[in-house]
């Protein structure tokens, strides 16, 4: 199929790379006009040259208000209107337990995970009302916003949140033919796990090869995820074809959550320090 987003205007946060990066290709190739949001500018403007005249890249941190606020305007004054909100963008946080987490490690893991995402839907549900036009906002959750036992506590109790804001959202401007959902990953290969345990980006698709080997036939589908799996969801989400879908949380997790609580959490740390004392 292609055509699928003929005529809209999207944002994805966190485009730079890994599921952002993929949808925002997804995205454009599907027929839309795309702002690409992110703080990794080489790779940024690397992506827009790749498409130009149908993706923009424009420098933000989705922890400032302004900056969200802007990007939303820059899509507006890009493209003419706003018709999907991917708000993606994210990092593992503070690592620790609970036991140590500090209160400034754990507000600066909520602000990159769940305050972008409360922004990023005010701003885009904003634009929204004020083109008197249905839009769609897809957020980026995880099976640790399901689960506990996935990540550390800081990222855990931030993607619970989302699923909060995505439930209030979908409740708040429902009436105005705004529709809230958001994707809850399992493990994707991207290269966020490579950063999470100190492995140089340069190494990122190797380790990614790695944990495939150690971990991908212990998922219920046998194999890890990729970031084009998350891509498709959020594209039929953000789409016309999900219309009648709003307040959901879909995992994509190749059937992990449905079937045991992660283990991911211990065993890809086990998998990480295999892999650094090769």
């Amino acid at each position: 199929m292609t055509g699928r987003l003929d005529g809209k205007v999207a944002i994805v946060t966190g485009a730079a790379s890994g599921i952002g990066r993929a949808t925002a290709e997804l995205f454009v190739a599907e027929g839309a006009k795309v702002v690409a949001a992110d703080i990794s500018d080489e790779q940024g403007a690397a992506l827009q040259r790749a498409h130009e005249g149908n993706l923009v890249y424009v420098h933000t941190d989705v922890t400032s208000e302004s900056d969200i606020e802007a990007v939303v305007e820059r899509a507006v004054s890009e493209f003419g209107k706003l018709d999907i909100m991917f708000n993606n963008a994210g990092a593992q946080g503070d690592p620790a337990p609970i036991a140590e987490l500090t209160a400034d490690g754990f507000d600066k893991t909520l602000a990159l995970l769940t305050r972008s995402v409360v922004l990023g839907t005010k701003f885009a549900a904003r634009q929204f009302i004020a083109q008197g036009t249905p839009g769609s906002i897809v957020n980026t959750a995880s099976a640790a916003g399901l689960q506990g036992n996935w990540s550390a506590p800081s990222y855990t109790i931030a993607k619970h949140a989302i699923v909060g804001v995505v439930r209030q959202a979908a409740s708040e401007f429902g009436a105005h033919g705004i529709r809230s959902n958001a994707i809850a990953p399992g493990i994707i290969r991207t290269p966020i796990m490579a950063r999470s345990f100190g492995i140089p980006l340069d190494e990122a698709e190797e380790f990614s090869a790695f944990l495939e080997t150690k971990l991908g036939a212990g998922q219920p589908i046998g194999r890890l995820g990729l970031p084009e799996d998350i891509a498709e969801a959020a594209l039929w989400l953000g789409s016309d074809a999900s219309s009648f879908v709003t307040g959901i949380v879909l995992p994509v997790d190749g059937g992990a959550t449905s079937i045991y609580a992660g283990s991911f959490a211990t065993d890809v740390v086990a998998a990480a320090s295999e892999y650094s004392a090769r």
